[in-house]
């Protein structure tokens, strides 16, 4: 209904590229209630890393999660911080060092969400409210770390190596993986059914399934699911169509990474 849900900026540093993300699209400032996250890329444009702005839902943190601070939170205004930053989705590109013909080869490690939120009666964890976490630490001492990175939070969800099997495998994380698409005799290209979501050819457009191993039980017909998938229909206009377990943030996060230049994959 052209309505907005989400916008991002990108912005080119020395050794990253950054996608912010916000609620509108005139602010993209973090000291701002409508930062959402951001998308931050390697030197190469190999490898993303998705940091939401929001603190995960209690409920989908493991028992014996660990977290890693790097830094303090930064005070910029007497009443307001800057947001932290929750890693919560790693997306990766295969390099093509043999410059072999075929699209792009992705992986996505969704770490908050686990695998066991596809299988038969699994859940994800989802926040029941949007919370204004920049005003959580208003009232507190936040000791001041100019010059410094923001903070980034990292969350282990693969849990320690003592508890059962089972659970242990419960708790592994999500990986999505893109759909293995078929090779056009008579149109000279590969091919991916997108139900008439997707008109134009691009490196860009792709579909995104579960990968799971044998042992995880997760069945083949789960597997064929497309959880994501994003592609072209006309002149700097795409589709991006997501599905449960994912967020619309981490499905607007992951398809941002198709954007930024990858020499070293295509």
């Amino acid at each position: 209904m052209s309505k907005l849900l989400l916008a991002a900026k990108k912005i080119r540093r020395a050794t990253c590229t950054e996608f912010i993300i916000s609620l509108v699209a005139d602010d993209f400032s973090r000291a701002c209630d409508t930062y959402v996250g951001k998308l931050r890329s390697n030197f190469l444009g190999t490898k993303f890393t998705i940091l939401d702005g929001e603190p995960p839902h209690d409920s989908s943190l493991p028992l014996n999660c660990k977290l890693q601070q790097r830094v303090h939170l930064k005070q910029v205004l007497p009443n307001k911080v800057s947001a932290a930053n929750y890693k919560v989705a790693t997306v990766s590109y295969e390099l093509n060092v043999l410059r072999t013909r075929g699209p792009r080869r992705m992986r996505c490690m969704m770490h908050l969400i686990p695998i066991s939120a596809i299988q038969e009666g699994g859940n994800a964890p989802t926040p029941l409210k949007f919370t204004n976490y920049l005003n959580d630490y208003a009232s507190t001492t936040i000791p001041d770390t100019k010059g410094k990175k923001p903070e980034v939070v990292e969350f282990d969800s693969t849990g320690t190596d003592n508890t059962p099997e089972s659970i242990q495998r419960a708790r592994e994380p999500l990986i999505l993986k893109n759909k293995a698409p078929r090779w056009h005799e008579q149109l000279q290209c590969w091919c991916l059914n997108f139900k008439g979501r997707v008109t134009v050819a691009s490196v860009k457009n792709f579909q995104l399934v579960a990968a799971a191993e044998p042992c995880q039980n997760v069945s083949a017909a789960e597997q064929e699911k497309v959880i994501l998938q994003f592609g072209k229909i006309g002149k700097d206009i795409f589709t991006m169509d997501y599905r449960y377990p994912l967020s619309a943030f981490q499905a607007f996060a992951i398809c941002l990474s198709s954007f930024d230049t990858k020499p070293a994959c295509e």
